[in-house]
């Protein structure tokens, strides 16, 4: 099929819930996509933060071709090697001490709000429990991660959603404490904020967040689905702050476009929560999903990546400061590591558009105004300046 035939049968058959842009992916190599028609693209998106090693790394598909040849799929109802090796890895770098396997970051979500109810339920009873979450937060799509979702327009069509629910402004302890009550079980938060447009967090209101939680044993649930992964140059950005998650989770660069999330827990949590009959999944942990987180943590350490994004985030950097000194609808840089974001006065979407369709690099938005980059973790200086090449292309003709 040629590309117009592929789009209207996608049109046909698929619930459109998706304005895709007018191109079809057929393959990638490196920082590069290239289109049914063999085309060029450079990917300063990396799946929405998913391709941290970039495409067709042959000892990441090395791993997954010889499990798919051993097995893909047994149940959580046995023990499998991948996922006791995955487990114990993801652990590690995480300095989690329990894993739960989920197949996406959502569910990693719905996980870790069903173990803060469970806590609360077996430190003081039934009881109506609440969760503090950030206002311009974004966590998922299903109903429970829905519900602590900080953006209204997300929510509102599908109410009733779980209630107990109570949004503070994201840096504002004091937001935190007007929101506090005796039923209060967790506080959710992502450690830099990613659809609401690349704020990172305060290192003080993080360290006051983490102590509150400590002296009314309240859950401090961090999402690390997309600022994780090494993406701001340590594996999870909470280490920059000097604190630690009671439940954290992950997902995306965690499988590296095998669709795998998680969740960890502390000790303190894993005795006093979820028990057998909890919780489940049926491909959760399965071992072709564990085979390649296992592979990726392997790889991370083997290509000393988290050493790459630190050497490499103070050029990107560097080149979207002459970004924003250059072109006057730029107002801010802001982010952590490659997780980068330019405000614009400009519409964005038209920005992203025109970036894909006349210069072939692949950019993405994040809330209305903000140009959103998430390069593969493996870029160099030379794709960081055919980058900044294409993209003063696109910004020239806004300006």
């Amino acid at each position: 099929m040629n590309k117009n035939q592929i789009m209207d049968k996608a049109e046909e058959n698929l619930l459109h819930v998706y304005n895709r842009f007018p191109v079809v992916f057929d393959h990638g190599k490196g920082v590069f996509l290239y289109d049914d028609e063999d085309e060029e693209y450079l990917d300063f998106a990396s799946g929405i933060g998913v391709m941290a090693f970039g495409y067709g790394n042959e000892d990441y598909e090395e791993a997954l071709v010889a499990q798919i040849k051993k097995i893909t799929h047994t149940s959580n109802l046995f023990y499998h090697e991948p996922m006791i090796e995955a487990a114990e890895k993801l652990c590690k770098v995480s300095s989690m001490d329990k894993v739960f396997f989920t197949n996406s970051g959502a569910e990693a979500i719905e996980g870790a709000l069903k173990t803060a109810k469970k806590y609360a339920y077996l430190k003081k009873g039934a009881g109506d429990y609440e969760v503090i979450a950030m206002e311009n937060s974004f966590h998922g799509r299903t109903v429970g991660s829905l519900s602590v979702t900080g953006t209204e327009h997300y929510r509102e069509p599908f109410y009733p959603l779980m209630s107990g629910v109570k949004f503070a402004t994201f840096n504002d302890f004091g937001s935190i404490l007007a929101n506090l009550s005796d039923k209060t079980c967790a506080i959710i938060l992502e450690t830099v904020q990613g659809e609401g447009g690349l704020y990172p967090a305060d290192k003080e209101f993080l360290t006051k967040v983490r102590q509150l939680c400590d002296e009314e044993d309240i859950l401090l649930i961090l999402d690390e689905v997309q600022c994780g992964m090494g993406r701001t140059g340590t594996m999870y950005a909470f280490e920059q702050y000097g604190i630690k998650p009671d439940i954290l989770t992950t997902a995306k660069a965690l499988g590296n476009g095998v669709p795998v999330g998680a969740f960890a827990v502390t000790d303190k949590v894993a005795v006093s929560s979820l028990e057998p009959g909890d919780h489940g999944t049926t491909y959760g942990g399965n071992p072709l999903c564990t085979a390649a987180v296992s592979q990726v943590l392997d790889l991370f350490d083997e290509y000393k990546l988290l050493e790459h994004v630190k050497k490499i985030t103070p050029y990107f950097e560097q080149v979207l400061d002459v970004l924003v000194n250059k072109y006057d609808f730029i107002t801010a840089k802001r982010g952590l590591g490659l997780m980068q974001g330019l405000v614009l006065t400009v519409p964005v979407k038209e920005v992203v558009t025109k970036a894909l369709l006349d210069e072939h690099l692949v950019v993405l938005s994040a809330g209305k105004d903000v140009l959103r980059l998430l390069p593969p973790l493996v870029i160099t200086e030379q794709d960081i300046d055919l980058f900044k090449e294409k993209i003063e292309r696109v910004f020239d003709t806004f300006s």
